[in-house]
């Protein structure tokens, strides 16, 4: 029986996108020929024969001139354009909408079905704000295809809630939650080490942010907290902000309490954050992407098995209430979230019974069964 090829799209490089490898080990295990489009952005510090072991999909990296900006988004999906009209496929999975038009055009002309993941929303990011032209340019783009599409999928119910209620659209929700048992092979282990012994010089409390280091994330506010906490924050991520985050430890005095370890592949992730004490996801209400969202951040806490403290926002506020994770946010005054990071590290062993319990059932193994389901109907 010859296998139905699925190109799946995303302008990332893959590093750090967890739902992607997730959904292209799924729809591999489950008999798919799966290819991924993404771009190269330096080198990995994962060797090609390491990668290659972790993803038993195939891979494909755009070398672009431009790597951010209008220009990256214009040359990138022109490239995939003509990369998706002269290959053969079966289905096309088109994730977030930096890759929807290519994807919808290309289906349209050869006739073949096409699933859309959208994993935030996208035109209500804070990168958008103030920048009117180009967010009325995606959501032109939005505008004009979303209604056409036949099978959705997002990562919460309030976007879900948010795209019915502006396309009447309904939309699969399928949660970013990691694998109960990873299978990750035969991990890079000198560069594993070298992590953990930064971890494991530290002594007391270990607090970890994990995730973009980009405007409105409530990093600063995590870093202001360290001045009451006896503990150590650990930031682990990369983004627009990281320069400025960085003074700022310094500025304060704070390179003890607060170390940056950097970008990290996903696949490293559990092992690293097992060895903390709270997860911290302090996003603000500055936009509908950020009060909709709910991190999969959260999810990796939970499966590491370490409480949560997280903002007043409403998927992230229910899911801790109803599992009882941790706590949510009371105040965004330093003084006053330090008080309770501290109340969350000196009585965490209320909450771990409770987290898990939740990662039997906030678990990919729960999830993967609504993403085959629609890939069953083609």
């Amino acid at each position: 029986m010859i296998k139905k090829k699925i190109i799946v799209s995303v302008t990332t490089d893959l590093y750090s996108d967890q739902r992607v490898h997730k959904t292209c080990l799924s729809l591999s295990r489950f008999g798919y020929d799966v290819l991924v489009v993404g771009r190269y952005l330096g080198k990995n510090i994962l060797s090609k024969q390491n990668e290659q072991k972790q993803r038993p999909y195939d891979v494909k990296r755009f070398h672009l001139f431009f790597n951010k900006g209008f220009l990256f988004y214009m040359t990138y999906n022109i490239r995939l354009f003509f990369f998706l009209f002269f290959n053969k496929f079966d289905i096309l999975l088109s994730n977030d909408l930096d890759t929807l038009l290519p994807n919808y055009i290309i289906s349209k002309i050869k006739r073949k079905s096409l699933v859309y993941d959208s994993h935030e929303l996208f035109t209500e990011v804070p990168e958008l704000k103030n920048r009117n032209f180009i967010k009325s340019f995606w959501l032109f783009i939005e505008g004009i295809v979303f209604p056409k599409l036949n099978y959705i999928i997002t990562v919460s119910n309030s976007i879900s809630d948010y795209y019915n209620k502006k396309y009447k659209k309904k939309l699969i929700v399928i949660r970013n939650v990691p694998n109960i048992k990873s299978d990750y092979k035969s991990l890079n282990k000198n560069y594993l080490d070298n992590i953990m012994q930064k971890i494991n010089c530290v002594n007391g409390y270990k607090i970890i942010y994990q995730g973009s280091l980009n405007k409105d994330r409530g990093i600063e506010l995590m870093i202001d907290c360290m001045s009451y906490v006896e503990a150590t924050l650990f930031i682990v991520g990369d983004g627009d902000v990281k320069k400025d985050l960085e003074k700022m430890v310094i500025l304060k005095k704070m390179t003890q309490n607060v170390i940056f370890l950097g970008r990290v592949p996903f696949f490293y992730l559990n092992k690293i954050t097992s060895k903390m004490d709270l997860g911290l996801s302090f996003e603000e209400d500055a936009c509908l992407a950020y009060k909709f969202a709910l991190p999969n951040k959260i999810f990796d806490y939970i499966h590491a098995e370490i409480a949560v403290l997280v903002s007043d926002l409403p998927e992230m506020k229910a899911l801790v209430n109803k599992y009882n994770l941790g706590q949510v946010l009371k105040s965004r005054a330093p003084k006053l979230a330090s008080q309770q990071i501290i109340n969350i590290l000196e009585n965490k062993s209320n909450y771990i019974d409770s987290v898990v319990k939740a990662k039997t059932k906030l678990c990919w193994e729960n999830e993967e069964k609504k993403l085959i389901r629609i890939f069953k109907n083609f």
